[in-house]
């Protein structure tokens, strides 16, 4: 005689009961010629019977819980189809097709994935923003009839904890799965161990917690062994079948079914309670999985609570845990001192070099140490060119010239850990001020075919710095020494949407921001206007001017040149100037930019000149009196 529903859910949350989950839902619409630029979420009402057929062959090969196909169906994920209008519609619809499956043989789970997009303190989307659009995806779960919510693939605690939140606010009732993942060396990406992951996830207050996907089974197993000491709550495994491997251009799991029931007992044995697959595992793994963990007896979890319950007053406290004192701004280096100090500072920006050859560029900068600047801007890519690296660029400046760099840092070409990788190397060879900014898409460069990363965006950077600034890593883990970093960021004070432009400094000055530098300025009343809203948040500013060349200059800066704007009437005076002569036009451009440099003084910090297709002499002329 069949368990009724009721006693399914008792035993999911027994903490002896030993439950078998069902297997990857994703690879196997893939084996069934589902490409994988498609949206499987949208199957669920384009091709349900495809949907329906795979959970019933799991529940044939003795699956107890299965999971719905939506691990993709939030607000922002399905943005990307153009299908963010239908959250309701493709959840409501999965958690149908998974009920109708399961009958009386098996409960659902409402499978809910990370949201693919970043949130605070690494990102631009809101804590508030991101507990929304999880309750979205999991209301209509709900309405569809799942059984209890399974929050699987996460790497952010502090997003799984938002999950968590969510799907209380939707059904308390509902029991929750929470499941992060691990890498190779056991770590989430954020750098966590298995043992604060336990602890972090209870924290939250989930019914069951665990690790799916990324690794096979070995290094899932590894990892919960240094769980279950730590933590009461009942736990959770569901590996991939191995790694993935390429073969004939196709992605293959190659771990065979009697491999991932062997694993299956050793998991029971550490005292994992809940048991499936995730990516490349089948109903013949799971079928596998069920005879091969059946036999076993349950047996009690050691359980040590006094080894780390209650260090977590919140998910968020583990990256605080080995954070330290940051030097004194005014310690970092000169550029930070002469800002303490209010001091008026001065910088030139300089375009790193093309080619492999700095001599030429550093011949200029080595003019502008002689006329007193105090800095180099290097910029990182500007309009996604291909240029030297600005980290190399900065270093090559000051140990040739001995003059400070402002080293420019774009979010564009790097993930999460190349950007901290990259950050430790030039605080190692002694570059302190950076200037954080998201930067400019490749679309608009010369290779508009090239990959984006935007792994994370200037916020997000501006926090991940001024936690090396306080000796900890991404994952709240201690880097030793502090980098010495004094944290720049961009803004616009002209932008289109001004609010969305506020907005976005308030949150890069609360992520760590300690100066800024605006968008060349052609209109002082604009920046006077910007400068009286950041009054709450004000920082040091740093005001850019760029000496216009010519009228064509001015007019490629107007209209092509994103995030500046320069006034119909300095277009007009460069353009009366030009039919001149060309030195009337750069004599007029540099009296513009002196023009600019005397009405910001008294209401900004310093100013950023620019040096017009590498003119290092323009640059000086504009400081000259």
């Amino acid at each position: 005689m069949s368990a009724t529903r009721e006693e399914r859910r008792r035993r999911l949350l027994d903490p002896e009961q030993v439950v078998i989950a069902d297997g990857a839902m994703g690879t196997m619409l893939y084996a069934r010629g589902v490409f994988i630029n498609q949206c499987y979420d949208e199957l669920n009402v384009r091709q349900p019977d495809l949907v329906r057929n795979i959970h019933d062959e799991y529940v044939r090969a003795g699956a107890e819980l299965l999971e719905t196909n939506s691990f993709g169906a939030n607000r922002p994920k399905l943005q990307h189809y153009g299908l963010e209008a239908h959250v309701h519609e493709l959840n409501f619809a999965a958690a149908s097709l998974a009920c109708e499956a399961a009958g009386d043989h098996a409960l659902v789970a409402g499978a809910v994935g990370p949201l693919g997009v970043r949130i605070e303190p690494y990102g631009p989307t809101s804590r508030e923003e991101a507990t929304e659009f999880f309750a979205e995806q999991m209301r209509a779960l709900r309405d569809g009839g799942v059984d209890c919510f399974i929050l699987e693939t996460f790497s952010d605690l502090d997003e799984i904890a938002q999950a968590v939140k969510a799907a209380r606010a939707v059904d308390a009732s509902l029991p929750v799965i929470a499941q992060m993942t691990v890498g190779n060396d056991g770590l989430t990406s954020f750098g966590v161990p298995p043992e604060e992951v336990a602890e972090a996830l209870e924290q939250t207050g989930a019914d069951i917690i665990g690790l799916n996907c990324s690794v096979g089974p070995q290094t899932i197993l590894e990892a919960i062994e240094r769980m279950a000491p730590v933590t009461s709550k009942k736990i959770s495994a569901m590996p991939n079948a191995g790694m993935p491997r390429d073969v004939g251009g196709r992605v293959m799991y190659m771990a065979n079914p009697e491999y991932m029931a062997n694993y299956a007992r050793h998991l029971i044995q550490a005292g994992v309670r809940l048991v499936g697959g995730c990516c490349g595992t089948t109903p013949d793994h799971i079928r596998a999985m069920v005879d091969g963990v059946r036999p076993l007896v349950p047996r009690h979890a050691t359980v040590e609570q006094s080894a780390g319950r209650g260090r977590l007053s919140r998910v968020a406290a583990h990256h605080e845990s080995h954070a330290i004192a940051a030097v004194p701004f005014a310690e970092r280096s000169a550029w930070g001192r002469k800002m303490a100090a209010r001091e008026f500072v001065t910088s030139v920006e300089i375009v790193p070099p093309r080619g492999v050859d700095p001599a030429k560029m550093l011949t200029e900068v080595r003019k502008l140490k002689q006329a007193g600047v105090d800095a180099v801007n290097v910029p990182d890519g500007p309009r996604a060119q291909s240029r030297m690296s600005a980290i190399a660029t900065s270093v090559l400046i000051q140990q040739e010239c001995g003059i400070e760099t402002v080293t420019h840092y774009a979010c564009r070409d790097r993930n999460l850990l190349g950007m901290l990788s990259d950050l430790l190397g030039a605080s190692a060879l002694g570059l302190h001020n950076v200037l954080l900014v998201t930067g400019d898409p490749p679309k608009m460069g010369p290779y508009p075919d090239a990959t984006a990363v935007f792994d994370i965006d200037a916020i997000g950077l501006t926090n991940l710095v001024n936690r090396l600034n306080h000796g900890v890593d991404p994952g709240g883990n201690s880097i030793g020494a502090p980098t010495r970093y004094v944290i720049g960021v961009g803004v616009n004070p002209v932008a289109i949407d001004p609010e969305h432009e506020l907005k976005r400094f308030a949150w890069k000055v609360d992520a760590g921001a300690e100066f800024a530098v605006t968008q060349p300025v052609f209109d002082t009343v604009q920046l006077e206007s910007f400068l009286t809203r950041i009054e709450g948040t004000r920082i040091p500013v740093v005001a850019g001017i760029w000496p216009l060349v010519s009228v064509r200059n001015a007019e490629f800066l107007a209209n092509e040149v994103p995030g500046v704007t320069v006034p119909s009437a300095i277009v007009e005076r460069m353009r009366r100037a030009n039919e001149k002569s060309k030195d009337h036009a750069v004599a007029e451009g540099i009296a513009i930019a002196r023009e600019m440099l005397d009405r910001v003084r008294g209401a900004v910090q310093g100013v950023q000149v620019s040096a017009p297709f590498g003119k290092v002499e323009l640059a000086i002329e504009v400081f000259r009196r």
